[in-house]
C-alpha cells in the first residue's frame, strides 16, 4: 500500500470517528429518539464514548500526517476497531442490537482490515532503524 493511500485511509478514519463522536456528543438524545433506542441510565456513558471517538479521530489525523513516524499509534486504532466490532457483533448475535450501531460495525471492520494492511506496509525494512521523534 502506498504512503498516499495510507494517509488517505487514516484521514478518512480521522474525519469519520471525529464526526461520529461529535454527533453523539452534541445530539445523542435526538439520535436515540430518531432511532427509537431507549436512553441509557446516564448520558455520561454516551458522552464518554463520544469523547473517546473524538480523541481517536485526532490520533488518526496525526497518523495521516506522518504515517511512518506515528506507526506506533496504529495498533491502538486497530484495538478500537476490534473492540467496537467485537461488542456490536456479540450483541447482534446473542441478544440483538439496535440498527443504528450495525452499519458502524461493518464500516469499522473494513477499516480494521485497511489498518492492518497499512501497518504492515509501513513496517521498516530489515536494514533500516525506526525513526525516533
Amino acid at each position: 500500500m502506498s504512503l498516499p493511500i495510507v494517509r488517505l485511509i487514516f484521514g478518512v478514519a480521522a474525519a469519520y470517528d471525529f464526526l461520529i463522536g461529535l454527533v453523539f456528543l452534541l445530539a445523542g438524545k435526538a439520535l436515540f429518539d430518531a432511532s427509537g433506542i431507549p436512553y441509557p441510565n446516564h448520558w455520561g456513558y454516551i458522552q464518554f464514548g463520544s469523547l473517546m471517538l473524538i480523541t481517536f479521530g485526532i490520533m488518526f489525523f496525526c497518523i495521516a500526517v506522518a504515517p511512518a513516524g506515528n506507526r506506533n499509534l496504529m495498533p491502538f486504532g486497530m484495538l478500537l476497531k476490534i473492540s467496537y466490532v467485537g461488542m456490536v457483533t456479540y450483541y447482534w448475535i446473542t441478544t440483538g442490537c439496535p440498527f443504528l450501531f450495525k452499519p458502524f460495525a461493518v464500516i469499522d471492520l473494513l477499516m480494521l482490515v485497511l489498518f492492518v494492511i497499512a501497518y504492515r506496509s509501513t513496517a521498516p525494512l530489515p536494514h533500516e532503524t525506526p525513526t525516533k521523534h
